[in-house]
């Protein structure tokens, strides 16, 4: 795929994967926008990529259709819209006992902004015959996430919207890749790339972006940075009895070695 002079908007661009994926398409010679709550790191990041930046708050269908109006105003159609914002936030005893509120923040930023994004492209994408829609979901979404009922059910979601798009509007030259990486060293579970380097479980953020521009390249629907992911999804899908008790074992063993550490340390035990 020919990335020069390509509009691409990241969501959660101004971190963690969206940051290193803003780096390679800069790189690429795309034109970047970073969109993020945090206009201060958005416009700084911009600033070194050349590129723009506009804040969104992506629960916020306005917002994201003000997004990609602003941007196609300064430069010209978005060719590639990456929903790559998203959240953890665990939950505090059982698998219901997130607050609803919680619930519909990750149902919001999870699944309705990658629909909102869709609803303001997909009109025009069609209409030229060309777009590209990376919607970054999980390995939970194809798995699940222990400890996080709301993030695994949301993310699986994610994955099912992106398999719609990629269904519904294949035959109208959109492409469509879902992104799907297991642990990853971000802010988001409070790591570095240092980290990375000790656990072969755990990923930069530049290895996930260097493996979504691959796919993309392959024009692949499901991208998984981390290859034992596929494997796993094959012993759920042949073997979900067994599957299940694997991940009760995980648990387990999560409980009794990690103790209260939480979520953001399963990657130690993988």
């Amino acid at each position: 795929m020919d990335f020069q002079d390509k509009v691409v908007v990241v969501t959660g661009g101004a971190s963690g994967i969206g940051a290193a994926m803003v780096r390679k398409f800069a790189a690429l010679g795309a034109l970047p926008c970073v969109a993020d709550l945090n206009m201060g790191a958005a416009q700084t990041l911009a600033d070194q990529v050349g590129g723009m930046a506009m804040r969104c708050d992506v629960t916020s269908e306005d917002d994201i259709v003000a997004l990609c109006d602003g941007v196609t105003a300064a430069m010209g159609p978005i060719d590639v819209f990456v929903s790559n914002a998203g959240l953890g936030r665990g939950q505090p005893s059982h698998a219901a006992s997130a607050t609803n509120e919680t619930w519909m923040l990750n149902w919001n930023v999870h699944v309705m902004a990658h629909v909102y994004a869709a609803r303001a492209l997909l009109p025009q994408m069609i209409e030229r015959g060309s777009g590209y829609f990376v919607n970054v979901a999980s390995a939970a979404g194809l798995l699940n996430q222990i400890g996080d009922a709301a993030y695994s059910a949301t993310k699986h979601a994610a994955v099912s919207f992106a398999e719609s798009l990629a269904i519904s509007h294949g035959n109208d030259g959109i492409g469509v890749s879902v992104l799907c990486p297991q642990y990853v060293a971000t802010p988001l579970i409070d790591l570095a790339d240092a980290d990375a380097a000790n656990h072969a479980s755990l990923m930069t953020a530049d290895d996930v972006a260097q493996a979504t521009i691959d796919g993309m390249n392959g024009r692949q629907f499901r991208i998984l940075s981390h290859p034992a992911v596929g494997d796993y999804v094959k012993v759920r899908a042949m073997d979900p009895d067994g599957w299940l008790e694997g991940m009760r074992r995980l648990k387990a063993k999560a409980e009794r070695e990690l103790g209260q550490a939480g979520i953001k340390d399963f990657y130690k035990l993988v």
